[in-house]
């Protein structure tokens, strides 16, 4: 089996048992918007649940429309990524890994939506009242997937000459 997909497969599987574990385990200890603090002033565990996208994006809009727009709007994301990653070569395990990260909050926060027309989030960051919008594993893999990802293709650019995406080509 090529090294790209033990790669995906592993980083998949790893994000998505933790993912799917922490949301069943935040949601089974706590009742919707219970909190706890972890370190006072800075971070807490809130148990909340978003029918939106990041940062509450659309959680107003139509329920009739939202649950439909973002399951096509995520397993789009995730055919694509699929095809990225089969299009990588075998060198390109940064790269490789970063797609999976991205993959596999996309599949965790899928779940979420299918079964439940909504995400859990429990990570609550904040300073005095100031909030950061909770997130979940999930989000957390999409965001350092996708900041891998932009140091690969732009700050490396020089590893990848031609092209702005000849990264994924070589």
């Amino acid at each position: 089996m090529k090294r790209k997909y033990i790669i995906s497969s592993v980083t998949l599987i790893i994000i998505l048992l933790l993912d799917q574990w922490t949301k069943s385990y935040v949601s089974s200890i706590m009742s919707l918007h219970d909190s706890f603090p972890v370190i006072d002033g800075f971070f807490s565990i809130t148990y909340i649940r978003n029918p939106g996208a990041a940062f509450g994006f659309l959680a107003n809009a139509s329920p009739a429309f939202r649950p439909l727009f973002f399951v096509v709007v995520s397993a789009i994301a995730i055919v694509l990524i699929l095809l990225l990653i089969k299009n990588m070569k075998d060198e390109q395990r940064l790269l490789t890994f970063s797609l999976s990260l991205i993959l596999g909050g996309a599949v965790g926060n899928l779940i979420d939506r299918v079964c439940s027309g909504e995400v859990i989030d429990f990570f609550d960051f904040y300073l005095m009242s100031y909030h950061w919008p909770a997130f979940n594993v999930a989000d957390s893999a999409i965001t350092v997937g996708a900041a891998i990802l932009v140091y690969e293709l732009i700050v490396k650019k020089e590893k990848y000459p031609g092209s702005r995406f000849k990264a994924f080509k070589e």
